[in-house]
């Protein structure tokens, strides 16, 4: 299963007349289509406005030096909201914030506090035109690639919300950020972004149809969820193995002669992986170690980050999926890079497994991506005729497999796993038949909660479009 890369707009050739100058010389600013979208709010039925013109107040925050003594813990702090933090959704993780002294948020940040109903624009870096809704009673703050604004009381903010994250809202982000090496747009162009603004009953009409579309999205994207949680089991129940009880013990006990010439550290020794590493081998098929179907198995290249528009396309630790790989996301390196890249491409039914970060991540590789090249946090295996490549992943990929991945995991900092980690795993190995009755049954679960998630997407859009035909008028 796989997912395409979005189709980036071509280079343009245009004319601009000096009449036309505002200010900006960057071409990006100028481009074709943002003149057509000017024309659209000119020939819409709305009234036209500015953020600015709608605003009690933009403002935007600090970020105290990291590490720093304006830092405390979540007990005592006030929540310190960063851009990468904010979502659509509304959504903010209040566990994976940093938080702040209250006498920062007081003083030295009080101008960036924030209020419920405050939206909130990304205005620098890798998330810039991000919007979202502070939607909490919380107190809480945020730093200085967030930009609040708080809109007067006759705008509905999720109406302004929305509209910012819609194809209009978006290019008007997109004409007014600049694109140097990290992207930013400044507080008085925040406050230059022309909104359409119809009647209070016309806003809350698109708020609600909204609410509605991202509510049914979440359903559909929580049942997918469940179909694909189900797969563990279905796997489990097909190889006679029933899940032993998850429990970490606090205290337990190794005889010397187990530790010896081996590993000392406490966790590797937890009790459960024992009774797991048991189940898996009392399974009503025969376990095989994974070197026995192995044919090839080496590295990814390590290569710097070179990224050009086209060129010979690199898989990357964020494109490896669970059983598929994810290609909305695919960076090229320069033709030259070929020599560099030695044995480190892909063809179709190769596996690759995450060596680092999440590791353990499995699929076959596609038709699709025969022939890219992978990087190093990636291990490469071919496995022999006699084992469905992917049942195998399918397998790698289970629960319980992935507790005693996770076990292997070496180094201080950022563990890896190494080839004779991946060599060593224990595959139960049933008739190619059953095998391949479980990949079918696996497949038919994929394509139900794809066929689902495209659901969601697909009615998501036509919500944003009919909204944007109401705003344009």
């Amino acid at each position: 299963m796989t997912q395409t890369k979005t189709q980036q707009l071509d280079p343009q050739v245009f004319t601009v007349w000096s009449s036309e100058i505002e200010g900006r010389i960057d071409p990006s600013f100028y481009r074709p289509e943002f003149k057509i979208l000017e024309k659209a709010f000119v020939d819409g039925k709305h009234q036209v406005k500015t953020l600015k013109d709608i605003a009690e107040k933009i403002s935007s925050g600090a970020t105290p030096l990291s590490g720093g003594d304006a830092y405390t813990n979540k007990e005592v702090g006030i929540p310190f909201i960063r851009s990468g933090d904010i979502n659509a959704d509304k959504n903010i993780n209040f566990d994976d914030l940093l938080y702040i002294k209250e006498d920062i948020h007081q003083k030295k940040l009080k101008s960036s506090q924030l209020k419920k109903g405050d939206v909130l624009i990304a205005i620098v870096g890798a998330t810039i035109g991000q919007v979202s809704l502070y939607d909490y009673e919380q107190e809480a703050n945020i730093n200085q690639a967030i930009a609040i604004v708080r809109v007067n009381k006759d705008v509905n903010p999720e109406y302004i919300k929305e509209y910012l994250l819609s194809t209009i809202g978006q290019n008007q982000l997109n004409k007014i950020k600049r694109p140097v090496a990290r992207a930013n747009i400044n507080l008085e162009e925040v406050g230059s972004i022309k909104i359409p603004l119809p009647p209070l009953s016309i806003q809350n009409k698109i708020v609600e149809m909204m609410t509605k579309a991202y509510q049914d999205k979440k359903e559909k994207e929580v049942e997918a969820g469940k179909l694909l949680e189900s797969i563990d089991i279905y796997v489990l129940d097909q190889l006679g193995i029933k899940a032993p009880d998850i429990k970490r013990d606090m205290v337990f006990e190794v005889m010397s002669d187990k530790v010896e010439n081996n590993r000392v550290d406490a966790e590797y020794w937890q009790p459960f992986l024992e009774d797991v590493e048991q189940i898996i081998r009392q399974s009503k098929y025969k376990t095989q170690k994974l070197k026995d179907f192995i044919t090839k198995i080496h590295y990814g290249a390590s290569t710097s980050n070179a990224y050009v528009d086209g060129g010979i396309p690199l898989l990357r630790i964020l494109n490896l999926k669970p059983n598929y790989v994810d290609l909305s996301d695919v960076v090229y390196l320069p033709e030259n890079f070929r020599k560099e890249l030695g044995n480190a491409f892909v063809k179709a039914g190769d596996l690759l497994i995450s060596r680092s970060g999440t590791v353990g991540i499995v699929s076959v590789v596609p038709e699709e991506v025969d022939g890219f090249a992978f990087g190093s946090f990636m291990i490469k295996f071919c496995l022999n005729n006699e084992i469905n490549k992917e049942f195998v992943s399918v397998w790698l990929n289970n629960k319980l497999n992935k507790l005693l991945t996770e076990r292997e995991k070496i180094g201080a900092i950022q563990g890896n796993i190494t080839i004779g980690t991946i060599e060593n795993f224990d595959v139960p190995v049933p008739p190619l038949a059953i095998q391949n009755k479980i990949v079918e049954k696996i497949n038919s679960y994929y394509s139900q909660a794809q066929k689902l998630k495209d659901e969601a997407n697909n009615n998501l859009q036509k919500a944003k479009e009919k909204v944007e035909q109401i705003i344009l008028g």
